[in-house]
């Protein structure tokens, strides 16, 4: 009765409160333990409500159900063929689905559809290698990126061809922890591929050039991605590239010329069909029979085979010191092999010397490059040396400062005012003018106003205005540490040029003289 009166409300009801029903109801009839007739009816509900026509209803039911595992199949069903957005919600996580529902979804599903399911937790081989097939680049790197996700050699190899030339599957593919050698391997030829292709359309190289540039950098790449690769995986990408094409008498010469004897064993032992230990123990004689019966065997060019065994012969000869980690060519071995040509008719060995003299003049780079990144690490380990020296002299002075005494404290120094000095005799300039006659004192007073106090006097740089002041020596002894000195009384004394002597010195001579007389006189009569 509820269920059928929830039918009814559905109808005029909002379609922001037809999708909050919605919601309600699945996960009542999911989680909320009805009973088997209220369930009926409620599925009934649910699998009505699929024929909403607004899209918000139905992602409503999808986000609900999504998660459960004991959703209706239906329900599930209906909703993974729904509008991207809402088939997303179940296809990523929906454990209802078979990987037969998953692999239609990818044959009819657009590329968010195909998101969705290549980020599922457990992704089946069956479905990766149906993504693979169909699957654009969207999709195809959320399936490489997905460490759930079980995914075949072939089914990677295929997503290379199809999509290699795009740098984000690329970089999704390199940094794969369980990716094959094999992949590795046709992703390094797809760069070395998309780098010629660049060149070429640059004008930066001829087409024939820039084939060569890329198959040589091919054969590098090769050898780099075989490093310390085990037998079982040397074994599989020696068959690889013998499907590609791509093993040919150069690679395994390069191979040799580079230390790399577990890839050319491989190599060898796969052209042949013999056991790699085989294989092995000829490469040690190169000198004798056997070894040029392994080389016809394997197919190589005759007019390589002074090369290979010049090349083998001074491995040999070295120790068989090689080291695996090391793709650098030896100049050592081209040098033999180059020698071993020369006595070949020209015809015969000039292509073989041309690609010798190749391999010599990029070996003869790698080892400039790393020589000068040798000498590079060494400036930079000296600099930080002495940058290392500097810093700990720096914090030894810091430290010695720190420890030494704290300096005399400077001496205070107290100005003493000057006091104006007295008159001759003991007399006051007023004493003096009082005792002079009436005439005789205006004629002083008059004199005393013209002279000029020093402060407010112009600075006369001739010399007039000049005034010498005699400063008596002062003598500070050095204190001893820790000791606070006396303030410093400087006393300047200062000659009797003073204003007294400044208005006597404006009064005549005569009148001076005829002043003393009479006061000698007026002092013996008294």
């Amino acid at each position: 009765m509820i269920i059928r009166q929830f039918l009814s409300w559905t109808r005029d009801a909002s379609i922001d409160r037809r999708a909050e029903a919605a919601a309600a109801l699945t996960r009542a009839y999911l989680y909320g333990g009805l009973d088997a007739g209220a369930a009926r009816e409620a599925r009934s509900a649910i699998l009505a409500l699929l024929d909403d026509p607004a899209p918000a209803v139905r992602r409503a039911l999808a986000q609900a159900c999504a998660g459960c595992a004991t959703a209706p199949r239906p329900l599930v069903v209906a909703l993974a063929g729904d509008q991207p957005d809402i088939a997303a919600l179940v296809l990523r996580r929906s454990s209802v689905l078979t990987d037969a529902d998953l692999v239609d979804g990818i044959a009819v599903g657009c590329e968010t559809t195909r998101t969705a399911i290549a980020g599922r937790l457990g992704l089946s081989h069956a479905v990766s290698g149906a993504m693979a097939e169909i699957g654009g680049v969207p999709s195809l790197t959320a399936l490489v990126r997905n460490r759930g996700a079980r995914i075949t050699t072939g089914s990677l190899l295929r997503m290379v061809e199809r999509h290699g030339d795009d740098a984000g599957l690329r970089d999704a593919l390199t940094t794969r922890a369980d990716l094959p050698l094999e992949v590795r391997q046709a992703v390094t030829a797809r760069v070395a591929a998309s780098l010629s292709a660049f060149a070429i359309a640059s004008g930066w190289l001829t087409p024939a050039r820039g084939e060569r540039a890329s198959r040589e950098a091919l054969e590098r790449g090769t050898l780099e991605v075989s490093a310390n690769a085990a037998g079982a995986d040397l074994a599989r990408l020696v068959s690889h590239l013998r499907i590609r094409g791509q093993l040919n008498a150069g690679l395994i010469l390069r191979a040799i010329l580079s230390g790399r004897m577990a890839f050319a064993e491989a190599a060898l032992s796969d052209l042949t069909g013999l056991k790699a230990e085989r294989v092995a123990g000829l490469m040690l004689d190169p000198s004798a029979s056997g070894f040029a019966a392994l080389h016809r065997r394997a197919g190589l060019p005759a007019v390589l085979l002074p090369a290979f065994a010049a090349a083998l012969s001074a491995w040999r000869e070295a120790g068989l010191q090689a080291d695996p980690s090391n793709a650098t060519l030896s100049r050592r071995m081209i040098e033999r092999a180059l020698t071993a040509c020369e006595t070949m008719p020209l015809a015969e060995a000039q292509s073989v010397m041309a690609l010798l003299a190749r391999y010599e003049a990029e070996a003869a780079r790698e080892e400039a490059r790393i020589a000068a990144k040798a000498m590079e690490e060494k400036a930079r380990r000296e600099t930080r040396t002495r940058m290392q020296i500097l810093d700990a002299e720096w914090r030894l002075a810091q430290q010695l400062v720190s420890q030494r005494p704290d300096r005399p404290a400077v001496p205070a120094i107290e100005f003493v005012p000057i006091q104006p000095a007295a008159a001759k005799g003991g007399e006051s300039v007023e004493s003096v003018l009082d005792s002079l006659s009436d005439g005789l004192r205006a004629s002083v007073r008059e004199a005393r106003a013209q002279v000029r106090p020093l402060a407010a006097a112009p600075i006369d740089l001739t010399g007039h205005d000049l005034v010498t002041i005699d400063v008596q020596p002062i003598v500070v002894s050095q204190p001893e540490f820790g000791a606070v000195p006396d303030p410093v009384r400087i006393d300047a004394g200062v000659s009797p040029t003073h204003e007294a002597d400044a208005i006597l010195d404006a009064i005549p001579g005569a009148l001076i003289a005829s002043y003393r007389a009479d006061r000698d006189r007026m002092r013996l009569a008294a």
